[in-house]
C-alpha cells in the first residue's frame, strides 16, 4: 500500500475555527526570537482570527488553501494564503518584475507535522494556481532569520531578489523577498 500524503483543498467557512487555531499556533514559529509576545498576539488577533479568515474567503483576489492530514481524521495541518495583484510595497515592486505575479502571503504547517509533505503540497498547489491564472512569477517574504523556511523555498525554486520591511507591533523586521519565475 502506498503512503497517504496530505490533501490540499480550498478552505471553506466550515474550516474557520480550525483554520484560525492553526494560524495562531503556527505564526509564532516564523517570528524571530526577539519578537515580543504581545506583538505576536496582537498580529494574530488582527490578521488571523476567524472573522479575518471569513473576510479572506470572500475576497476575489485571495485563495486560502488548507492541507488535511489523511492519517489524523482529515484535520487541518497547515494552510496557505495566496494574493493576486500587483505588489503594493515599493521594495517588492522593484524586484518582482515578471507580472502578473502571485504572492504566497502565508504558508504555515503545524510543527508536529513538519517534514510530512504538507508544506510541499501547499506550495505545489500555490504554484499550480499561479500558472493556471496566467501569472509569470510567484513571490513571498520570509524573515531573514528563518533559515529553515529559506531552505524550503530555495528547494522549490525561489531565490532572494531583495528585501522589504515587515511591521510586527513596534518592531520593524527585515524580510527577504523571494521570487520564482513560472
Amino acid at each position: 500500500m502506498e503512503p497517504v500524503g496530505p490533501h490540499v483543498r480550498p478552505a471553506s467557512t466550515a474550516d474557520l475555527p480550525e483554520l484560525a487555531d492553526v494560524a495562531a499556533r503556527t505564526f509564532p514559529l516564523a517570528c524571530p526570537p526577539s519578537a515580543a509576545q504581545a506583538d505576536i498576539a496582537a498580529f494574530i488577533a488582527e490578521h488571523l482570527s476567524q472573522q479575518r479568515f471569513a473576510e479572506y474567503l470572500t475576497d476575489p483576489d485571495r485563495d486560502v488553501l488548507v492541507a488535511l492530514d489523511a492519517l489524523d481524521e482529515g484535520r487541518i495541518t497547515g494552510y496557505a494564503m495566496l494574493v493576486r495583484g500587483a505588489p503594493e510595497d515599493p521594495d517588492v515592486a522593484r524586484v518582482v518584475l515578471a507580472r502578473p505575479a502571485l504572492e504566497v502571503s502565508k504558508i504555515y504547517v503545524l510543527p508536529e507535522r513538519h517534514g510530512g509533505g504538507a508544506s510541499a503540497a501547499l506550495i505545489a498547489q500555490a504554484l499550480t494556481i499561479a500558472r493556471d491564472t496566467g501569472c509569470r512569477s510567484a513571490w513571498l517574504g520570509v524573515n531573514q532569520q528563518n533559515a529553515r523556511a529559506q531552505r524550503f523555498y530555495a528547494k522549490h525554486g525561489f531565490a532572494v531578489e531583495g528585501t522589504k520591511t515587515f511591521h510586527l507591533g513596534a518592531a520593524v523586521e527585515k524580510d527577504y523577498v523571494l521570487v520564482r519565475p513560472l
